[in-house]
């Protein structure tokens, strides 16, 4: 799917998923209701200055709504088990070291 069509969809999902009318976004957001409708209908790109905006309104990252991220934190979950696999792998390799010591 191209970007703006991605930013277009993640933009509209975030607004309904808050329960929020486009009247109300766009007041938020400083910008004009119809200016709203074309950035969610993909008729329009924003600048990067409504990107952050939006970014700070929705507690999102720009890579989620960029569609460059799954998750809206931007915490990369792979990240967090491979982090968490290496510290285990840490202990038991102290562990078979300090057994192999008491062995010599």
């Amino acid at each position: 799917m191209e970007n703006q069509k991605i930013f277009a969809k993640n933009l509209s999902e975030l607004r309904h998923r808050n329960g929020l009318s486009q009247r109300k976004a766009a007041a938020d957001l400083k910008i004009s209701q119809a200016l709203l409708s074309h950035y969610e209908n993909g008729a329009r790109e924003p600048g990067l200055g409504f990107v952050c905006r939006v970014c700070d309104y929705y507690n999102v990252t720009a890579d989620f709504l960029l569609g460059r991220s799954s998750n809206p934190d931007g915490m990369d979950r792979s990240a967090d088990v491979t982090r968490a696999l290496i510290g285990e792998l840490r202990v038991l390799a102290n562990k078979t070291e300090a057994a192999l010591e008491e062995l010599l």
